[in-house]
């Protein structure tokens, strides 16, 4: 009998080969994400996302994104940054077992938003854990992954009083955009769905 193909198989592929850029950034500055993918073939993989509770002065107030943020003097790096957001924003315990690696650090594209150097971590998961919302988060649920080509889309957003019209992916009555879209596109094209 035939095993079952590795759902994560090209990820832990490219683990292997190119280095992800990684992009100078002072201790301040420095975020993680976990991206957390759940399934057991690659065609069924889901991918964790939360909402960000709506915050006055909070820049992605309300956004759709992993869950993740800046470290703190506690984090022994930045996995343990991804590590410890997952367990605050979606009630999530990581292991490092689980990570299959990491993808280039990215920085907003938009000179409203503070300086930030975000690392996506991905982690595999065979089966969906229970996402549970922390202080941060209004919600957290699962997307597959394979749905969100038919979602792609573009949508205005009004950023430092300018529209601006950009690609993403309609969730929900959400759109994904920002770092959380190019991380998706990314892994995406990495996982050839």
């Amino acid at each position: 009998m035939a095993r079952p193909q590795d759902p994560f198989l090209p990820l832990r592929r490219r683990r292997r080969g190119r280095r992800p850029r990684r992009s100078p950034a002072p201790a301040a500055s420095r975020a993680s994400v976990a991206v957390v993918l759940a399934g057991r073939r690659l065609h069924d993989l889901e991918v964790l996302l939360i909402e960000r509770i709506r915050r006055p002065r909070d820049p992605w107030s309300g956004h759709i994104a992993f869950p993740g943020g800046r470290r703190e003097p506690s984090d022994r790096d930045r996995l343990a940054t991804a590590l410890r957001e997952a367990r605050e924003e979606a009630g999530l315990k990581l292991r490092r077992a689980s990570l299959l690696g990491e993808l280039d650090d990215l920085r907003p594209r938009t000179a409203t938003y503070p300086e930030l150097a975000v690392r996506p971590f991905v982690f595999g998961l065979t089966r969906k854990s229970k996402a549970v919302p922390g202080p941060e988060a209004a919600r957290c649920f699962w997307v597959r992954l394979d749905s969100l080509p038919e979602r792609a889309c573009e949508a205005d957003f009004l950023i430092a009083g300018k529209r601006r019209r950009l690609p993403g992916y309609r969730v929900g009555r959400h759109v994904v955009w920002g770092i959380t879209y190019r991380i998706l596109s990314s892994l995406l094209e990495r996982l050839h769905v």
